[in-house]
């Protein structure tokens, strides 16, 4: 089964050393991300197996305990076909796939 793994942190170079993380920890795939707020929150999007981006988020948020960056997380199992519409509009403005 696949999964996505969305975490959300401040500013956008502490994302990219959150998935920097996320992708030496396990086998996942960086899909997309969003700035919000001028670039104050970014969200970033990995997805592969279940257990993957579980470890993956894991150890992100794990390594960010104590700096408090990332402000929320999620991992969703099989997500909905809907989901990943969105998910993939975000990708295909950055032109990601």
């Amino acid at each position: 089964m696949s999964a996505i793994g969305i975490i959300e942190v401040s500013g956008l170079t502490n994302g990219i050393q959150s998935l920097d993380i996320m992708l030496k920890t396990a086998q996942v795939e960086f899909v997309t991300y969003e700035k919000r707020l001028g670039g104050r929150l970014v969200t970033i999007v990995v997805k592969g197996d279940i257990g993957a981006v579980q470890a993956s988020v894991e150890s992100a948020v794990e390594q960010d305990t104590s700096l408090g960056n990332i402000v929320a997380h999620a991992v969703i199992p099989n997500p909905h076909g809907e989901v990943m519409k969105i998910i993939g509009m975000s990708a295909d403005k950055l032109q990601f796939k």
